[in-house]
């Protein structure tokens, strides 16, 4: 009968049929089923705001596992722990007896201790002539152990929502680092674009971040300042286009202007004794800065490109170029570095360069660093974009195979 399973508390408290229930849950715990009581502690303590509970909830519920004298919680064990309010108080550090009797309802009301009241109310434990507990009154521990793994699930969700919530604070203060530099350098550079307006926006933003950010809060804020980080490089991204255009079109009247340009096919002379006659280091360097390898052989050593071109493939040159823009946001090549480049070699090298970056990115600490030590190298003549080729090749495993 379940009626043997439900006692009513004493004095004024009142019954509620949620008591009712789980008074009789806690009898249909699994057979054999047992628990360590401090696990089960760390998981309430884990799961403290969830179940409504303050820090002196759990001082207390600590004092009264502590009264338990066995580790762990077995279902065929007796649960209850019977002290009284003085021996409770001493042990949760001398709490008062009012906030004591608050925070026990607080314990009963979230579902983790029972009542199990006396006639009298009063709490002690009635002995066999063996010294065995017959029956007990005072505060039930069942529940405890009746919701071990609910209390698991909710500590993990717990940590889970903690840990997404600092990667989300991480995540914003990220973004609004790059923004507020991206701006700054900006504005002390020059560029073109209506600055005054986009960092109004940035400090309208930083405005509305809370003392303490819900997930929610964290999550609109990181879309809208991602949204602006976005215009601001597309900004950036555009004054580059027509910067580079502009350097192109001057590059490519040089181009016409000279009827002597020699063909691709001499970089590559058939016989050593050729190469011996025709390439001299100063005059190696100087063709390499104003020719372009054949298409083909670039995009076999440096097939990563074609992901950042228009439809995920490159089809010419102007393809290959409006790729290595994009890889140069990526890799956090500033626009000045960018520019040099395109100027020293000329706007097609510059963008095979950039391919071979994206190549070797994980090897390199500074993507817009080792591209100026190459203009510059490039600069002095020191440079030859060949070699570079031939090795990403090899390391292609085209190497083998001739080139163009």
């Amino acid at each position: 009968m379940q009626s043997e399973y439900v006692t009513t508390p004493f004095g004024r408290r009142p019954i509620t049929l949620a008591l009712v229930k789980r008074q009789i849950d806690t009898k249909q715990i699994k057979s054999g089923k047992s628990a360590d009581k401090w696990k089960i502690f760390r998981d309430v303590s884990q799961a403290r705001e969830l179940l409504g509970l303050q820090d002196r909830s759990l001082a207390i519920l600590d004092a009264l596992l502590s009264f338990y004298p066995e580790n762990e919680l077995r279902q065929d064990a007796q649960l209850v722990v019977f002290p009284s309010n003085a021996q409770l108080a001493l042990r949760a550090h001398g709490i008062a007896g009012a906030t004591l009797r608050r925070h026990l309802a607080l314990l009963v009301e979230a579902g983790l201790i029972l009542r199990r009241d006396s006639a009298n109310g009063k709490r002690y434990a009635r002995k066999s002539k063996t010294g065995e507990i017959e029956s007990a009154f005072g505060f039930d521990l069942s529940p405890l152990l009746m919701r071990a793994e609910e209390l698991v699930q909710m500590a993990q969700q717990v940590a889970a929502d903690r840990n997404a919530l600092r990667r989300a604070k991480e995540n914003l203060t990220i973004c609004r680092r790059d923004v507020r530099k991206l701006i700054t350098a900006a504005i002390e550079e020059g560029a073109d674009g209506d600055w005054a307006k986009i960092e109004a926006l940035y400090v309208d933003l930083v405005r509305r971040i809370p003392r303490t950010p819900s997930m929610s809060d964290l999550d609109q804020l990181l879309d809208e300042i991602t949204l602006l980080q976005d215009e601001i490089l597309n900004t950036l991204d555009l004054q580059e286009n027509a910067k580079i255009l502009s350097t192109n079109d001057a590059h490519n009247e040089r181009h016409i202007q000279n009827s002597h340009t020699e063909s691709i096919s001499e970089l590559e002379p058939s016989s050593r004794n050729e190469q011996e006659a025709k390439w001299s280091p100063v005059r190696e360097m100087t063709s390499e800065r104003i020719k372009t390898f054949p298409l083909g052989m670039v995009l076999k050593a440096c097939p990563q490109i074609a992901d950042y071109a228009p439809g995920g493939a490159v089809a010419n040159w102007r393809d290959l170029m409006s790729a290595a823009i994009v890889v140069r946001s990526v890799l956090k090549v500033s626009p000045s570095a960018y520019e040099d480049a395109c100027h020293v070699m000329g706007r097609e090298n510059a963008s095979v360069i950039v391919a071979c970056i994206l190549e070797r990115a994980e090897h390199i600490n500074s993507a817009g660093g080792y591209l100026r030590d190459l203009t510059s190298k490039a600069k002095r003549g020191e440079f030859s974009l060949g070699p570079v080729l031939m090795a990403l090749l090899r390391a292609n495993g085209q190497g083998g195979k001739k080139a163009g």
